[in-house]
């Protein structure tokens, strides 16, 4: 133990007993001050995440009007989404309390507007003059909803499955297509005077055209042309 104490101060740092009552004793060199303070630190983080679940309470009446109504229950799903327990009143006053079926009509009204976030834990009974349900938050509820949200703003198309259920259709990948390169035959051009080239096709024979003579005594020159059909070049002589 003085070694102990000796290696801490040289450190400073502070020697603290882990397991005093193990036999040798187990002792930690650390600074003592600064795990205090990082203790009190996750102290204070997990009490600010906790929440205090209560129950708070929402009071109506049998002829409560539709803006009411809308107002007392946009409260009720508030502290349901808070975590908090609702307990819902109907006060009945005189002789409505002979008209308890008003009072169950509201609750019931609650019951489904709340259905999607909230669970009845306890029926609605009459409590004396009043009438009384409570609501828990209901977190598989919560959940469900939350995952229908999320899979009708996916934006996928369903299209009808003929056995019965709807199937979801994704983008359909086409391969690519590949065309092989298209070969032309050889064309054979033929010499012509005038007049297109056919491609493939042997040329037309063309015949000698030699101009009539002029009148003033002057030859005019011939016009070559290709060989004649017989085979044999045409010549032309003199006019």
């Amino acid at each position: 133990m003085p070694e102990a104490l000796a290696i801490a101060r040289q450190m400073d740092l502070d020697l603290v007993e882990v397991a005093p009552l193990a036999s040798p004793p187990v002792a930690r060199i650390m600074d003592y001050g600064k795990f205090k303070f990082d203790e009190a630190q996750r102290a204070k983080e997990s009490r600010r995440k906790a929440t205090n679940v209560g129950i708070k309470e929402m009071k109506y009446r049998p002829k409560i009007g539709p803006g009411d109504f809308d107002t007392k229950t946009r409260q009720v799903e508030k502290f349901l989404a808070d975590g908090h327990k609702v307990k819902v009143t109907i006060m009945f006053r005189g002789r409505e309390v002979f008209h308890s079926e008003l009072g169950k009509r509201i609750l019931d009204r609650i019951a489904e507007r709340v259905a999607g976030v909230a669970k009845i834990e306890s029926e609605a009974r009459l409590d004396g003059r009043n009438m009384v349900m409570v609501l828990a938050p209901d977190k598989r509820a919560r959940q469900s909803q939350a995952a229908k949200t999320a899979q009708g703003g996916s934006g996928e198309p369903v299209s009808a499955d003929p056995a019965g259920g709807p199937t979801t259709s994704g983008p359909t990948t086409s391969g690519p297509t590949t065309s092989g390169p298209t070969t032309d035959g050889p064309t054979a051009d033929g010499p012509t005077a005038d007049g297109p080239t056919t491609n493939g096709a042997a040329p037309a024979p063309q015949m000698a055209v030699a101009a009539a003579p002029a009148t003033d005594g002057a030859p005019r020159p011939q016009q070559l042309g290709a060989p004649a059909i017989g085979g044999a070049p045409t010549t032309s002589g003199d006019a």
